[in-house]
Protein backbone atom coordinates (compact mmCIF):
# COMPACT_ATOMS: atom_id res chain seq x y z
CA UNK A 1 0.00 0.00 0.00
CA UNK A 2 1.19 2.98 -1.02
CA UNK A 3 1.53 5.91 1.26
CA UNK A 4 -1.83 7.95 2.33
CA UNK A 5 -2.45 11.57 1.43
CA UNK A 6 -5.12 11.67 3.22
CA UNK A 7 -5.00 11.21 7.44
CA UNK A 8 -8.25 9.28 7.09
CA UNK A 9 -7.34 6.84 5.21
CA UNK A 10 -3.69 6.41 6.64
CA UNK A 11 -5.75 6.25 10.02
CA UNK A 12 -8.00 3.64 8.63
CA UNK A 13 -5.40 1.34 7.19
CA UNK A 14 -3.20 1.39 10.15
CA UNK A 15 -5.86 0.17 12.23
CA UNK A 16 -7.61 -2.05 10.21
CA UNK A 17 -10.89 -0.50 9.07
CA UNK A 18 -10.60 -1.11 5.28
CA UNK A 19 -11.61 -4.04 3.92
CA UNK A 20 -12.20 -2.39 0.23
CA UNK A 21 -12.13 0.47 -1.76
CA UNK A 22 -14.27 1.32 -4.93
CA UNK A 23 -11.19 3.62 -6.12
CA UNK A 24 -8.45 4.01 -2.93
CA UNK A 25 -6.37 7.24 -4.88
CA UNK A 26 -9.66 9.11 -5.49
CA UNK A 27 -11.29 8.79 -2.16
CA UNK A 28 -6.94 9.84 -0.62
CA UNK A 29 -7.53 13.19 -2.59
CA UNK A 30 -11.18 14.35 -1.92
CA UNK A 31 -9.88 13.20 2.07
CA UNK A 32 -6.98 14.95 1.39
CA UNK A 33 -8.87 18.37 0.82
CA UNK A 34 -11.37 18.10 3.49
CA UNK A 35 -14.07 17.13 0.69
CA UNK A 36 -15.19 13.79 1.67
CA UNK A 37 -19.29 13.58 2.34
CA UNK A 38 -19.64 10.07 3.98
CA UNK A 39 -22.88 8.66 5.24
CA UNK A 40 -23.46 5.47 6.33
CA UNK A 41 -26.95 3.92 7.13
CA UNK A 42 -28.53 2.21 10.36
CA UNK A 43 -31.94 0.53 10.04
CA UNK A 44 -34.27 1.38 12.77
CA UNK A 45 -35.25 -2.63 13.95
CA UNK A 46 -34.64 -2.31 17.36
CA UNK A 47 -34.23 0.35 20.32
CA UNK A 48 -30.09 -0.05 20.40
CA UNK A 49 -27.33 -0.70 18.42
CA UNK A 50 -24.95 -3.49 18.74
CA UNK A 51 -21.26 -3.50 19.03
CA UNK A 52 -21.31 -5.03 15.50
CA UNK A 53 -22.15 -1.35 14.63
CA UNK A 54 -19.82 0.05 16.39
CA UNK A 55 -16.67 -0.12 13.26
CA UNK A 56 -19.01 1.96 10.89
CA UNK A 57 -19.26 4.26 13.76
CA UNK A 58 -16.13 4.85 14.70
CA UNK A 59 -14.99 5.04 10.81
CA UNK A 60 -17.57 7.84 10.40
CA UNK A 61 -15.73 9.21 14.16
CA UNK A 62 -12.35 9.12 12.39
CA UNK A 63 -13.67 10.80 9.65
CA UNK A 64 -15.16 14.10 11.87
CA UNK A 65 -11.28 13.83 14.14
CA UNK A 66 -9.16 13.77 10.82
CA UNK A 67 -11.20 16.72 9.51
CA UNK A 68 -11.63 14.58 5.96
CA UNK A 69 -15.07 15.94 5.66
CA UNK A 70 -18.57 15.47 6.49
CA UNK A 71 -20.24 12.68 7.85
CA UNK A 72 -24.06 11.72 7.74
CA UNK A 73 -25.70 8.97 10.22
CA UNK A 74 -28.59 7.96 7.83
CA UNK A 75 -31.43 6.49 9.76
CA UNK A 76 -33.58 4.29 8.52
CA UNK A 77 -37.13 5.07 8.48
CA UNK A 78 -37.85 4.49 5.36
CA UNK A 79 -35.77 1.29 4.20
CA UNK A 80 -36.90 -0.24 7.60
CA UNK A 81 -40.23 -0.73 6.32
CA UNK A 82 -38.87 -3.21 4.15
CA UNK A 83 -36.03 -5.34 5.57
CA UNK A 84 -32.71 -5.70 4.88
CA UNK A 85 -32.19 -9.40 3.36
CA UNK A 86 -28.17 -9.28 4.03
CA UNK A 87 -26.58 -11.79 6.57
CA UNK A 88 -30.26 -12.90 7.19
CA UNK A 89 -31.95 -16.52 7.34
CA UNK A 90 -35.57 -15.81 7.02
CA UNK A 91 -37.50 -12.65 6.09
CA UNK A 92 -37.39 -10.15 8.51
CA UNK A 93 -40.05 -9.19 11.20
CA UNK A 94 -41.91 -6.37 9.45
CA UNK A 95 -42.03 -3.58 12.44
CA UNK A 96 -45.01 -0.91 12.25
CA UNK A 97 -44.10 2.79 11.45
CA UNK A 98 -44.83 3.65 15.19
CA UNK A 99 -42.16 1.09 16.68
CA UNK A 100 -39.74 2.17 13.23
CA UNK A 101 -40.56 5.68 15.04
CA UNK A 102 -39.88 5.06 18.90
CA UNK A 103 -36.64 3.02 17.71
CA UNK A 104 -35.20 5.70 15.68
CA UNK A 105 -35.71 8.18 18.37
CA UNK A 106 -34.08 5.90 21.14
CA UNK A 107 -31.01 5.31 18.44
CA UNK A 108 -29.69 9.06 18.28
CA UNK A 109 -28.71 9.37 21.32
CA UNK A 110 -24.64 6.75 20.81
CA UNK A 111 -23.95 9.00 17.66
CA UNK A 112 -23.31 12.23 19.99
CA UNK A 113 -20.75 10.47 22.02
CA UNK A 114 -18.53 10.32 18.41
CA UNK A 115 -20.20 13.07 16.06
CA UNK A 116 -20.38 16.84 16.60
CA UNK A 117 -23.50 17.57 15.28
CA UNK A 118 -24.62 21.29 14.24
CA UNK A 119 -24.99 23.67 11.04
CA UNK A 120 -21.47 24.19 10.08
CA UNK A 121 -20.19 22.74 7.19
CA UNK A 122 -17.66 20.24 8.59
CA UNK A 123 -20.33 19.52 11.22
CA UNK A 124 -22.01 16.30 11.36
CA UNK A 125 -25.81 15.70 10.13
CA UNK A 126 -28.64 13.26 10.82
CA UNK A 127 -30.88 12.20 8.19
CA UNK A 128 -33.75 10.17 8.04
CA UNK A 129 -34.56 8.33 4.69
CA UNK A 130 -37.90 8.16 5.08
CA UNK A 131 -38.07 11.91 3.77
CA UNK A 132 -37.48 10.60 0.25
CA UNK A 133 -38.53 7.13 0.51
CA UNK A 134 -42.01 7.06 2.30
CA UNK A 135 -43.50 9.83 -0.44
CA UNK A 136 -42.39 7.60 -3.46
CA UNK A 137 -45.05 6.93 -6.17
CA UNK A 138 -44.16 3.25 -7.06
CA UNK A 139 -44.76 3.01 -10.69
CA UNK A 140 -42.68 6.39 -11.01
CA UNK A 141 -40.00 4.83 -8.45
CA UNK A 142 -39.96 1.58 -11.30
CA UNK A 143 -39.68 3.85 -14.18
CA UNK A 144 -37.19 6.44 -12.75
CA UNK A 145 -35.02 3.93 -10.84
CA UNK A 146 -36.59 0.34 -11.18
CA UNK A 147 -34.95 0.22 -14.87
CA UNK A 148 -31.64 0.77 -14.29
CA UNK A 149 -31.33 -2.77 -12.36
CA UNK A 150 -30.81 -5.64 -13.97
CA UNK A 151 -32.49 -8.89 -12.11
CA UNK A 152 -30.15 -11.33 -13.15
CA UNK A 153 -27.11 -8.91 -11.64
CA UNK A 154 -29.17 -8.36 -8.48
CA UNK A 155 -29.90 -12.61 -8.21
CA UNK A 156 -26.26 -13.03 -7.44
CA UNK A 157 -25.75 -10.48 -4.57
CA UNK A 158 -24.67 -12.35 -1.66
CA UNK A 159 -28.41 -11.24 0.04
CA UNK A 160 -30.38 -12.96 -2.27
CA UNK A 161 -27.91 -15.49 -3.57
CA UNK A 162 -27.12 -17.30 -0.27
CA UNK A 163 -31.19 -17.08 0.83
CA UNK A 164 -31.95 -18.60 -2.58
CA UNK A 165 -28.98 -21.49 -2.53
CA UNK A 166 -30.23 -22.33 1.07
CA UNK A 167 -34.08 -22.87 -0.82
CA UNK A 168 -34.98 -19.82 2.20
CA UNK A 169 -37.76 -17.60 1.53
CA UNK A 170 -36.43 -14.29 -0.10
CA UNK A 171 -40.18 -11.90 0.17
CA UNK A 172 -40.70 -9.88 -2.95
CA UNK A 173 -39.95 -6.42 -0.39
CA UNK A 174 -36.96 -7.92 0.50
CA UNK A 175 -35.77 -8.16 -2.32
CA UNK A 176 -36.46 -4.11 -2.98
CA UNK A 177 -34.53 -3.09 -0.57
CA UNK A 178 -31.29 -3.01 -2.80
CA UNK A 179 -32.85 -0.55 -5.13
CA UNK A 180 -33.84 1.55 -2.08
CA UNK A 181 -30.04 1.61 -0.74
CA UNK A 182 -29.10 2.83 -4.11
CA UNK A 183 -31.91 5.32 -4.36
CA UNK A 184 -30.52 6.83 -0.81
CA UNK A 185 -27.40 7.23 -2.19
CA UNK A 186 -28.54 9.26 -4.91
CA UNK A 187 -30.72 11.36 -3.26
CA UNK A 188 -27.66 12.48 -0.73
CA UNK A 189 -25.61 13.19 -3.70
CA UNK A 190 -27.87 15.60 -5.12
CA UNK A 191 -29.65 17.15 -1.51
CA UNK A 192 -26.14 16.90 0.54
CA UNK A 193 -23.04 16.34 -2.26
CA UNK A 194 -22.45 12.83 -0.83
CA UNK A 195 -19.65 11.18 -2.31
CA UNK A 196 -18.74 8.33 -0.09
CA UNK A 197 -20.80 5.34 1.48
CA UNK A 198 -19.57 3.50 4.14
CA UNK A 199 -20.50 -0.07 5.98
CA UNK A 200 -20.01 -3.83 6.09
CA UNK A 201 -18.51 -6.23 3.87
CA UNK A 202 -21.86 -7.78 3.64
CA UNK A 203 -23.32 -4.35 1.97
CA UNK A 204 -20.38 -4.06 -0.97
CA UNK A 205 -22.57 -5.42 -3.26
CA UNK A 206 -25.69 -2.80 -2.55
CA UNK A 207 -23.05 0.07 -2.19
CA UNK A 208 -21.71 -0.61 -5.70
CA UNK A 209 -24.91 -0.66 -7.17
CA UNK A 210 -25.86 2.57 -5.45
CA UNK A 211 -22.46 3.82 -7.12
CA UNK A 212 -23.74 2.62 -10.61
CA UNK A 213 -27.17 4.01 -9.99
CA UNK A 214 -25.53 7.31 -9.05
CA UNK A 215 -23.98 7.19 -12.88
CA UNK A 216 -26.98 6.11 -14.81
CA UNK A 217 -29.13 8.77 -13.21
CA UNK A 218 -26.91 11.81 -13.84
CA UNK A 219 -24.74 12.68 -10.39
CA UNK A 220 -22.14 14.69 -11.60
CA UNK A 221 -19.54 14.16 -8.97
CA UNK A 222 -17.70 10.76 -8.22
CA UNK A 223 -18.91 8.41 -5.76
CA UNK A 224 -16.88 6.04 -4.12
CA UNK A 225 -17.58 2.74 -1.35
CA UNK A 226 -15.37 1.86 1.60
CA UNK A 227 -16.17 -0.71 3.67
CA UNK A 228 -14.91 -1.97 6.50
CA UNK A 229 -14.26 -6.38 7.63
CA UNK A 230 -16.94 -8.59 9.48
CA UNK A 231 -14.88 -9.10 12.56
CA UNK A 232 -14.90 -12.77 14.28
CA UNK A 233 -13.02 -13.09 17.45
CA UNK A 234 -9.62 -15.39 17.30
CA UNK A 235 -12.00 -18.29 17.82
CA UNK A 236 -13.91 -17.70 15.48
CA UNK A 237 -17.12 -16.07 17.07
CA UNK A 238 -19.14 -13.63 15.64
CA UNK A 239 -18.08 -10.73 17.21
CA UNK A 240 -20.73 -8.93 19.68
CA UNK A 241 -22.19 -12.14 19.86
CA UNK A 242 -22.37 -13.74 23.65
CA UNK A 243 -24.51 -16.11 25.55
CA UNK A 244 -26.99 -13.48 26.60
CA UNK A 245 -27.71 -12.23 23.56
CA UNK A 246 -26.15 -8.81 21.23
CA UNK A 247 -24.10 -6.25 22.85
CA UNK A 248 -25.79 -3.31 22.52
CA UNK A 249 -24.68 0.13 22.67
CA UNK A 250 -27.79 1.97 25.12
CA UNK A 251 -27.74 1.93 28.95
CA UNK A 252 -31.30 0.90 28.89
CA UNK A 253 -30.68 -2.69 27.23
CA UNK A 254 -27.39 -3.15 28.40
CA UNK A 255 -25.55 -1.73 31.70
CA UNK A 256 -22.15 0.40 31.19
CA UNK A 257 -20.82 -2.24 33.84
CA UNK A 258 -21.84 -5.38 31.55
CA UNK A 259 -20.60 -3.34 28.66
CA UNK A 260 -17.33 -2.68 30.66
CA UNK A 261 -17.21 -6.96 31.18
CA UNK A 262 -17.80 -7.66 27.85
CA UNK A 263 -14.47 -5.74 26.73
CA UNK A 264 -12.71 -6.71 29.60
CA UNK A 265 -13.67 -10.14 28.64
CA UNK A 266 -11.81 -10.21 25.16
CA UNK A 267 -9.56 -13.01 24.18
CA UNK A 268 -6.04 -12.62 24.87
CA UNK A 269 -5.43 -12.56 21.04
CA UNK A 270 -8.01 -10.28 19.89
CA UNK A 271 -6.48 -7.68 22.49
CA UNK A 272 -3.99 -5.98 19.91
CA UNK A 273 -6.35 -5.67 17.27
CA UNK A 274 -9.17 -4.69 19.55
CA UNK A 275 -7.27 -1.73 21.13
CA UNK A 276 -6.97 -0.27 17.12
CA UNK A 277 -10.94 -0.53 16.28
CA UNK A 278 -12.20 0.19 19.36
CA UNK A 279 -10.56 2.54 21.02
CA UNK A 280 -8.75 6.37 19.99
CA UNK A 281 -5.22 5.70 21.71
CA UNK A 282 -2.52 6.42 20.01
CA UNK A 283 -1.22 3.53 18.12
CA UNK A 284 2.17 3.51 20.07
CA UNK A 285 0.39 2.86 23.46
CA UNK A 286 -1.54 0.21 21.35
CA UNK A 287 1.19 -1.34 20.48
CA UNK A 288 2.87 -1.15 24.33
CA UNK A 289 -0.52 -2.86 25.50
CA UNK A 290 -0.79 -5.64 22.73
CA UNK A 291 3.29 -6.39 23.34
CA UNK A 292 2.24 -7.29 27.06
CA UNK A 293 2.14 -11.24 28.04
CA UNK A 294 1.40 -13.50 30.54
CA UNK A 295 -0.87 -12.11 33.60
CA UNK A 296 -0.16 -8.62 32.01
CA UNK A 297 -2.19 -8.64 29.63
CA UNK A 298 -5.28 -8.28 31.87
CA UNK A 299 -4.02 -4.48 32.12
CA UNK A 300 -4.46 -4.34 28.52
CA UNK A 301 -7.71 -5.83 28.85
CA UNK A 302 -8.76 -3.12 31.52
CA UNK A 303 -7.47 -0.35 29.14
CA UNK A 304 -9.35 -1.88 26.34
CA UNK A 305 -12.58 -2.01 28.61
CA UNK A 306 -12.16 1.43 29.96
CA UNK A 307 -11.57 3.37 26.77
CA UNK A 308 -14.12 1.33 24.72
CA UNK A 309 -16.63 2.22 27.32
CA UNK A 310 -15.88 5.69 27.22
CA UNK A 311 -16.59 6.12 24.05
CA UNK A 312 -20.32 5.20 24.23
CA UNK A 313 -20.91 5.96 27.58
CA UNK A 314 -18.88 8.47 28.93
CA UNK A 315 -15.58 8.46 31.17
CA UNK A 316 -17.29 8.85 34.23
CA UNK A 317 -19.39 5.39 33.90
CA UNK A 318 -16.47 3.97 32.08
CA UNK A 319 -14.51 4.55 35.32
CA UNK A 320 -16.37 3.50 37.57
CA UNK A 321 -17.48 0.13 36.02
CA UNK A 322 -13.35 -0.52 36.36
CA UNK A 323 -14.08 0.87 40.04
CA UNK A 324 -16.88 -1.36 40.55
CA UNK A 325 -15.20 -4.49 39.00
CA UNK A 326 -12.16 -3.58 41.18
CA UNK A 327 -14.22 -3.79 44.36
CA UNK A 328 -16.08 -6.84 43.17
CA UNK A 329 -12.81 -9.00 42.03
CA UNK A 330 -10.28 -7.91 43.75
CA UNK A 331 -11.36 -6.59 47.34
CA UNK A 332 -14.03 -9.03 47.40
CA UNK A 333 -16.69 -6.42 48.30
CA UNK A 334 -20.40 -6.36 47.60
CA UNK A 335 -20.20 -3.34 45.16
CA UNK A 336 -23.07 -0.67 45.00
CA UNK A 337 -22.84 0.08 41.32
CA UNK A 338 -23.34 -3.64 39.72
CA UNK A 339 -25.68 -3.72 37.30
CA UNK A 340 -29.61 -4.14 40.31
CA UNK A 341 -33.19 -5.10 39.25
CA UNK A 342 -36.07 -5.32 41.28
CA UNK A 343 -38.11 -7.60 41.98
CA UNK A 344 -41.17 -8.02 44.14
CA UNK A 345 -40.38 -9.19 47.89
CA UNK A 346 -43.19 -11.24 48.16
CA UNK A 347 -41.63 -13.31 45.38
CA UNK A 348 -39.01 -13.92 47.63
CA UNK A 349 -41.09 -14.01 50.85
CA UNK A 350 -42.92 -17.04 48.98
CA UNK A 351 -39.31 -18.39 48.50
CA UNK A 352 -38.50 -17.44 44.87
CA UNK A 353 -36.95 -20.61 42.50
CA UNK A 354 -32.95 -19.91 42.43
CA UNK A 355 -33.15 -20.68 38.49
CA UNK A 356 -36.27 -18.73 37.60
CA UNK A 357 -34.74 -16.17 39.80
CA UNK A 358 -31.47 -15.96 37.76
CA UNK A 359 -33.60 -15.94 34.25
CA UNK A 360 -35.61 -13.18 35.30
CA UNK A 361 -32.10 -11.39 36.30
CA UNK A 362 -31.11 -11.80 32.78
CA UNK A 363 -28.03 -13.75 33.60
CA UNK A 364 -28.81 -17.48 31.53
CA UNK A 365 -31.52 -17.59 28.97
CA UNK A 366 -33.56 -20.57 29.94
CA UNK A 367 -33.70 -22.77 33.12
CA UNK A 368 -32.47 -25.30 31.85
CA UNK A 369 -29.38 -23.29 30.61
CA UNK A 370 -29.42 -22.28 34.64
CA UNK A 371 -29.81 -26.50 35.66
CA UNK A 372 -26.77 -27.10 33.60
CA UNK A 373 -24.74 -24.01 35.21
CA UNK A 374 -25.35 -25.39 39.04
CA UNK A 375 -24.27 -28.82 37.22
CA UNK A 376 -21.59 -27.44 36.74
CA UNK A 377 -20.60 -25.37 40.01
CA UNK A 378 -21.00 -22.22 38.14
CA UNK A 379 -24.34 -20.38 39.64
CA UNK A 380 -23.63 -18.59 43.04
CA UNK A 381 -26.29 -16.64 45.63
CA UNK A 382 -24.45 -14.32 47.55
CA UNK A 383 -20.70 -15.70 46.95
CA UNK A 384 -22.47 -19.04 48.05
CA UNK A 385 -22.42 -21.85 45.15
CA UNK A 386 -25.46 -23.13 44.53
CA UNK A 387 -25.74 -27.08 44.40
CA UNK A 388 -29.43 -28.20 44.61
CA UNK A 389 -31.21 -26.92 41.61
CA UNK A 390 -34.70 -26.96 43.32
CA UNK A 391 -32.55 -23.82 46.09
CA UNK A 392 -34.90 -21.20 46.72
CA UNK A 393 -34.21 -17.34 47.41
CA UNK A 394 -35.69 -17.08 51.10
CA UNK A 395 -35.85 -13.74 53.38
CA UNK A 396 -32.94 -14.73 54.85
CA UNK A 397 -31.06 -13.99 52.33
CA UNK A 398 -30.84 -10.46 51.97
CA UNK A 399 -28.13 -8.56 53.04
CA UNK A 400 -27.39 -5.66 55.35
CA UNK A 401 -27.60 -3.78 51.97
CA UNK A 402 -31.18 -5.13 51.16
CA UNK A 403 -29.85 -7.06 48.37
CA UNK A 404 -29.32 -10.69 47.19
CA UNK A 405 -26.17 -11.18 44.52
CA UNK A 406 -26.43 -13.67 41.76
CA UNK A 407 -23.48 -14.87 40.41
CA UNK A 408 -23.17 -16.58 37.05
CA UNK A 409 -19.03 -17.80 37.21
CA UNK A 410 -16.70 -15.14 38.77
CA UNK A 411 -16.77 -12.41 36.31
CA UNK A 412 -20.50 -11.96 36.37
CA UNK A 413 -22.99 -10.58 39.05
CA UNK A 414 -26.04 -9.10 39.71
CA UNK A 415 -27.80 -8.00 42.33
CA UNK A 416 -31.38 -8.34 42.95
CA UNK A 417 -33.40 -5.50 45.09
CA UNK A 418 -36.78 -7.28 46.88
CA UNK A 419 -39.32 -4.31 47.38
Amino acid sequence: MSKMKSDFLAVLHERGFVHQCSDTEGLDALAAGGKVVAYVGYDCTAPSLHVGHLLSIMMLAWLHRTGAGKPIALMGGGTTRVGDPSGKDETRVLRTVEEIDANKEALKGVFARFLRFGEGAGDAVMLDNAEWLAPLNYIAFLRDVGRHFSVNRMLTMDSAKLRLEREQELSFIEFNYMLLQSYDFVELARRYGCNLQMGGSDQWGNIVMGLDLGRRMGVKHPLHALTCPLLTTASGAKMGKTAAGAVWLNEAQLSAYDYWQFWRNTEDADVGRFLKLFTMLPLAEVARLAALRGAEINEAKKVLATEATALVHGRDKAEAAAETARKTFVEGTLAEDLPTIEIPRSDVANELGVLAAVVTAGLVRSNSEARRLVAGGGLRVNDHAVTDEKAKLRLADISADGVIKLSLGKKKHILLRPV
